[in-house]
């Protein structure tokens, strides 16, 4: 018997054949991320190709987008009886527009970086000395969004380490308050959502994605769920917006095939 199984043809499920076929999966979000830049004309980064394809349930993931590394932190909702809700404000907008907003926004940053002699606005160490040398007041703005950001990323990421998952709120607020008057990309929809789901209880909310349309985002805790929804709910409708599509989510595994 031992004889016929080591003789016998190696036997594996889809899944196994699926993970070896495809176990590097920033490459793949590579070359997804390429299709959008090169056939749909996206100016996009690779941000949500890897959030995609490289997320895991219970996690955040801290991705590096320019080496392409990327780290699973944890980020138990469940545990903290939190919750995201996801407020689809059925602003369409269009990322592939090369006159648009998104590239717009694409361009000055490309544009402020080659005037600081810097490969990207990361790399600036110095935001005060930085801001000095530019004299563009759009270019001022954009880069100081861009900087901050990088440092709510990481003070995002120190207080899921911590476990301090109530503390997030903070730094989505300040988030989307420099996407907003900084970055301009917001719009009175998403302002809306996230000024009345914190008033309603949330204990922060951000827009999220590359702006001008699409969603926000509110951390909840579960007993303020119902209270949130009503609310963001009723001021869209007294402003006579669209009605929004509202959905609670716990962070997830990413893509993977289905049987």
């Amino acid at each position: 018997t031992n004889t016929a199984a080591n003789d016998a043809p190696d036997i594996i499920t889809m899944e196994e054949r699926y993970l070896r076929e495809y176990a590097d999966r920033p490459a793949m979000a590579a070359v997804a991320r390429r299709a959008e830049n090169a056939y749909v004309g996206a100016p996009t980064g690779i941000l949500d190709q890897s959030a995609s394809l490289r997320c895991t349930e219970g996690h955040a993931l801290y991705l590096d987008c320019r080496s392409g590394a990327g780290s699973a932190v944890p980020f138990k909702l469940d545990e903290a009886e939190l919750r995201l809700l996801i407020i689809d404000t059925r602003v369409e907008h269009t990322l592939s527009d090369t006159t648009g907003g998104y590239a717009a926004r694409h361009e000055e940053c490309t544009r402020a970086a080659r005037e600081l002699g810097v490969d990207a606005l990361r790399d600036v160490e110095d935001l005060e000395s930085a801001l000095a040398q530019l004299e563009d007041p759009v270019l001022v703005k954009r880069v100081r969004h861009v900087v901050t950001e990088i440092h709510r990323v990481n003070a995002a990421m120190g207080l899921m380490r911590a476990g301090a998952l109530g503390e997030l709120g903070a730094v989505l607020n300040a988030s989307h308050l420099s996407m907003r008057d900084q970055f301009e990309i917001s719009t009175p929809e998403l302002d809306l959502a996230v000024e009345t789901a914190v008033a309603a209880g949330a204990r922060g909310a951000r827009m999220t994605g590359g702006g001008f349309g699409g969603s926000a985002i509110a951390l909840v805790p579960e007993s303020r769920l119902d209270a949130v929804r009503t609310a963001v709910s009723a001021a869209f409708a007294e402003q006579e917006f669209t009605a929004p599509s509202l959905r609670a989510a716990l962070p997830s595994q990413g893509a993977r095939r289905l049987h």
